[in-house]
Protein backbone atom coordinates (compact mmCIF):
# COMPACT_ATOMS: atom_id res chain seq x y z
CA UNK A 1 0.00 0.00 0.00
CA UNK A 2 1.37 3.40 -0.15
CA UNK A 3 2.62 5.16 2.45
CA UNK A 4 0.64 7.82 4.13
CA UNK A 5 -0.38 11.06 3.01
CA UNK A 6 0.13 10.10 -0.68
CA UNK A 7 -0.57 13.83 -1.72
CA UNK A 8 0.65 16.54 0.20
CA UNK A 9 0.90 19.25 -2.60
CA UNK A 10 -2.86 19.50 -2.33
CA UNK A 11 -5.12 20.72 -4.92
CA UNK A 12 -9.28 20.57 -5.67
CA UNK A 13 -10.87 17.36 -6.22
CA UNK A 14 -10.73 13.83 -4.13
CA UNK A 15 -8.03 12.64 -2.22
CA UNK A 16 -5.81 10.08 -2.84
CA UNK A 17 -6.57 6.03 -2.02
CA UNK A 18 -3.90 4.28 -0.28
CA UNK A 19 -3.55 2.07 -3.90
CA UNK A 20 -2.55 5.24 -5.47
CA UNK A 21 -0.22 5.36 -8.74
CA UNK A 22 2.09 7.49 -9.92
CA UNK A 23 2.12 8.04 -13.49
CA UNK A 24 4.85 10.39 -15.45
CA UNK A 25 4.52 10.93 -18.63
CA UNK A 26 0.88 10.93 -20.44
CA UNK A 27 1.57 9.90 -23.70
CA UNK A 28 -0.27 7.49 -25.73
CA UNK A 29 0.82 4.84 -23.42
CA UNK A 30 1.40 6.50 -20.40
CA UNK A 31 -2.60 8.04 -20.31
CA UNK A 32 -4.04 4.92 -21.64
CA UNK A 33 -2.48 3.02 -18.64
CA UNK A 34 -3.83 5.56 -16.43
CA UNK A 35 -7.16 6.04 -17.51
CA UNK A 36 -7.10 2.35 -17.25
CA UNK A 37 -5.88 2.50 -13.61
CA UNK A 38 -9.04 4.81 -13.24
CA UNK A 39 -11.65 2.51 -14.73
CA UNK A 40 -10.76 -0.44 -12.59
CA UNK A 41 -11.21 1.81 -9.35
CA UNK A 42 -7.47 2.64 -8.48
CA UNK A 43 -6.73 6.22 -7.87
CA UNK A 44 -3.67 7.80 -10.53
CA UNK A 45 -1.70 11.11 -9.56
CA UNK A 46 -0.95 11.89 -13.42
CA UNK A 47 1.97 13.98 -13.92
CA UNK A 48 3.35 15.50 -17.28
CA UNK A 49 6.07 18.61 -18.79
CA UNK A 50 2.52 19.47 -21.45
CA UNK A 51 0.49 21.66 -20.21
CA UNK A 52 -2.33 20.56 -23.28
CA UNK A 53 -2.09 17.23 -22.07
CA UNK A 54 -2.89 17.83 -18.69
CA UNK A 55 -5.23 19.96 -19.62
CA UNK A 56 -6.66 17.01 -21.54
CA UNK A 57 -7.00 14.59 -18.20
CA UNK A 58 -8.23 17.23 -16.07
CA UNK A 59 -11.23 15.65 -14.91
CA UNK A 60 -10.29 12.39 -15.71
CA UNK A 61 -7.75 11.47 -13.63
CA UNK A 62 -7.94 11.40 -9.60
CA UNK A 63 -5.39 14.53 -9.64
CA UNK A 64 -3.15 15.34 -12.92
CA UNK A 65 -0.07 18.16 -12.29
CA UNK A 66 1.89 19.91 -15.15
CA UNK A 67 5.67 19.74 -13.52
CA UNK A 68 8.84 18.41 -14.77
CA UNK A 69 9.52 15.18 -13.32
CA UNK A 70 13.41 15.60 -13.52
CA UNK A 71 13.65 17.95 -10.82
CA UNK A 72 13.78 16.27 -6.66
CA UNK A 73 12.34 19.15 -5.30
CA UNK A 74 9.28 18.93 -7.28
CA UNK A 75 8.98 15.45 -6.83
CA UNK A 76 9.13 15.79 -3.29
CA UNK A 77 6.60 18.75 -3.25
CA UNK A 78 3.72 16.51 -4.91
CA UNK A 79 4.90 13.90 -2.44
CA UNK A 80 5.65 10.90 -5.09
CA UNK A 81 8.74 9.41 -2.67
CA UNK A 82 5.72 8.33 -0.91
CA UNK A 83 4.31 6.58 -3.39
CA UNK A 84 4.92 2.91 -3.52
CA UNK A 85 3.81 2.32 -7.00
CA UNK A 86 4.56 4.24 -10.02
CA UNK A 87 5.03 4.33 -13.40
CA UNK A 88 7.45 6.35 -16.23
CA UNK A 89 5.48 6.46 -19.30
CA UNK A 90 8.39 8.98 -20.72
CA UNK A 91 9.07 7.49 -23.99
CA UNK A 92 10.41 10.58 -26.58
CA UNK A 93 12.96 12.21 -23.80
CA UNK A 94 15.55 9.82 -23.43
CA UNK A 95 17.43 11.62 -20.52
CA UNK A 96 13.93 12.58 -18.81
CA UNK A 97 12.89 9.52 -19.11
CA UNK A 98 16.60 8.30 -17.10
CA UNK A 99 16.42 10.70 -14.82
CA UNK A 100 13.29 10.74 -13.55
CA UNK A 101 13.54 6.76 -13.17
CA UNK A 102 16.66 7.08 -10.98
CA UNK A 103 14.54 9.49 -8.83
CA UNK A 104 11.77 7.04 -7.78
CA UNK A 105 14.43 4.41 -7.33
CA UNK A 106 16.63 6.87 -5.11
CA UNK A 107 13.30 7.42 -3.44
CA UNK A 108 12.81 3.90 -2.47
CA UNK A 109 9.08 3.61 -4.34
CA UNK A 110 9.05 -0.09 -4.03
CA UNK A 111 8.04 -0.86 -7.67
CA UNK A 112 8.78 1.10 -10.37
CA UNK A 113 7.45 0.24 -14.15
CA UNK A 114 9.11 2.34 -17.24
CA UNK A 115 9.10 2.59 -20.73
CA UNK A 116 11.51 1.95 -23.34
CA UNK A 117 11.59 2.59 -26.73
CA UNK A 118 14.31 0.67 -27.81
CA UNK A 119 16.58 -2.30 -26.07
CA UNK A 120 19.86 0.37 -25.59
CA UNK A 121 17.14 2.91 -23.45
CA UNK A 122 15.66 -0.80 -21.83
CA UNK A 123 19.12 -1.76 -21.20
CA UNK A 124 19.87 1.69 -19.19
CA UNK A 125 16.36 1.41 -17.17
CA UNK A 126 17.44 -2.47 -16.08
CA UNK A 127 21.24 -1.03 -14.89
CA UNK A 128 19.51 1.51 -12.73
CA UNK A 129 17.29 -1.70 -11.16
CA UNK A 130 14.23 -0.63 -12.67
CA UNK A 131 11.83 -3.60 -11.47
CA UNK A 132 9.80 -3.56 -14.49
CA UNK A 133 10.87 -2.58 -18.12
CA UNK A 134 8.15 -2.90 -20.81
CA UNK A 135 8.68 -2.21 -24.45
CA UNK A 136 5.05 -1.66 -25.40
CA UNK A 137 5.46 -0.78 -29.34
CA UNK A 138 7.62 -3.76 -29.62
CA UNK A 139 5.34 -6.31 -27.97
CA UNK A 140 2.28 -4.24 -29.81
CA UNK A 141 4.16 -5.21 -33.16
CA UNK A 142 4.89 -9.14 -32.19
CA UNK A 143 1.36 -9.04 -31.13
CA UNK A 144 -0.15 -7.81 -34.69
CA UNK A 145 2.37 -9.93 -36.43
CA UNK A 146 0.93 -13.16 -34.64
CA UNK A 147 -2.69 -11.76 -35.32
CA UNK A 148 -2.25 -10.91 -39.21
CA UNK A 149 -0.57 -14.32 -40.31
CA UNK A 150 -3.54 -16.19 -39.49
CA UNK A 151 -7.14 -16.07 -38.77
CA UNK A 152 -6.68 -16.02 -34.50
CA UNK A 153 -9.00 -13.26 -32.76
CA UNK A 154 -6.31 -12.20 -29.87
CA UNK A 155 -2.73 -13.42 -28.88
CA UNK A 156 -1.22 -13.09 -25.75
CA UNK A 157 2.36 -14.06 -25.24
CA UNK A 158 2.84 -14.73 -21.34
CA UNK A 159 6.38 -15.75 -21.27
CA UNK A 160 8.67 -16.65 -24.38
CA UNK A 161 7.66 -19.53 -25.43
CA UNK A 162 4.36 -19.71 -24.20
CA UNK A 163 1.07 -18.31 -25.30
CA UNK A 164 -2.37 -17.62 -24.86
CA UNK A 165 -4.75 -17.49 -28.21
CA UNK A 166 -8.51 -16.90 -28.41
CA UNK A 167 -9.85 -18.24 -31.44
CA UNK A 168 -13.05 -20.65 -32.86
CA UNK A 169 -12.53 -24.20 -32.44
CA UNK A 170 -11.66 -26.24 -35.52
CA UNK A 171 -14.42 -28.78 -36.99
CA UNK A 172 -12.19 -31.72 -35.85
CA UNK A 173 -13.02 -30.60 -31.58
CA UNK A 174 -16.64 -30.01 -32.72
CA UNK A 175 -19.72 -31.49 -31.00
CA UNK A 176 -17.45 -33.87 -28.74
CA UNK A 177 -16.66 -33.70 -25.53
CA UNK A 178 -13.77 -32.07 -25.09
CA UNK A 179 -12.07 -35.44 -23.07
CA UNK A 180 -12.47 -37.62 -25.79
CA UNK A 181 -10.83 -35.44 -28.41
CA UNK A 182 -7.03 -35.86 -27.17
CA UNK A 183 -6.06 -32.42 -27.71
CA UNK A 184 -3.71 -31.94 -25.84
CA UNK A 185 -1.83 -35.06 -26.89
CA UNK A 186 -2.74 -34.14 -30.48
CA UNK A 187 -1.94 -30.35 -30.64
CA UNK A 188 0.18 -29.63 -27.33
CA UNK A 189 -2.61 -27.09 -25.88
CA UNK A 190 -5.27 -27.12 -23.67
CA UNK A 191 -8.73 -25.23 -24.01
CA UNK A 192 -9.08 -22.98 -20.58
CA UNK A 193 -12.13 -21.11 -21.07
CA UNK A 194 -15.30 -21.36 -23.83
CA UNK A 195 -17.85 -18.55 -25.03
CA UNK A 196 -21.22 -19.83 -26.68
CA UNK A 197 -22.39 -17.28 -29.17
CA UNK A 198 -25.07 -15.77 -27.12
CA UNK A 199 -23.46 -17.01 -23.58
CA UNK A 200 -20.61 -15.60 -20.99
CA UNK A 201 -17.33 -17.01 -20.58
CA UNK A 202 -16.94 -20.33 -18.52
CA UNK A 203 -14.06 -22.68 -17.59
CA UNK A 204 -13.73 -25.32 -20.15
CA UNK A 205 -13.69 -29.03 -18.63
CA UNK A 206 -13.59 -32.50 -20.21
CA UNK A 207 -17.26 -32.34 -20.71
CA UNK A 208 -17.64 -29.25 -22.70
CA UNK A 209 -18.83 -29.68 -26.02
CA UNK A 210 -17.78 -26.98 -28.84
CA UNK A 211 -20.05 -25.37 -31.10
CA UNK A 212 -18.40 -24.19 -34.73
CA UNK A 213 -19.25 -20.32 -33.20
CA UNK A 214 -18.19 -20.45 -29.88
CA UNK A 215 -15.09 -18.68 -29.58
CA UNK A 216 -12.10 -20.71 -26.85
CA UNK A 217 -8.63 -19.75 -25.38
CA UNK A 218 -6.16 -22.12 -25.77
CA UNK A 219 -3.07 -22.01 -24.02
CA UNK A 220 0.18 -24.11 -25.10
CA UNK A 221 3.32 -23.39 -26.80
CA UNK A 222 3.34 -20.64 -29.00
CA UNK A 223 4.06 -22.17 -32.05
CA UNK A 224 1.57 -24.96 -31.25
CA UNK A 225 -0.84 -22.52 -29.65
CA UNK A 226 -1.05 -20.56 -32.88
CA UNK A 227 -1.28 -23.52 -35.04
CA UNK A 228 -4.18 -24.50 -33.66
CA UNK A 229 -5.77 -21.04 -33.98
CA UNK A 230 -5.07 -21.86 -37.60
CA UNK A 231 -7.16 -25.03 -38.17
CA UNK A 232 -10.68 -24.77 -39.77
Amino acid sequence: MARSNPFSFRRPGRSLGADAVVVIGLGRFGSALALELMATGTDVLGIDADEETVQSLNGRLTHVVRADSTKETTLRQLSVHQFDRAVVGIGSDLQSSILTTSLLLRFGVATVWAKATSDAHGEILKQLGTHHVVYPEHDMGRREAHLVRSDILDFIEIEDGFAMVKTRPPAQVVGRPLGTTDIRATHGITVVAVKPRTGTWGYATADTVLASDDTIIVTGETARAEAFGRLR
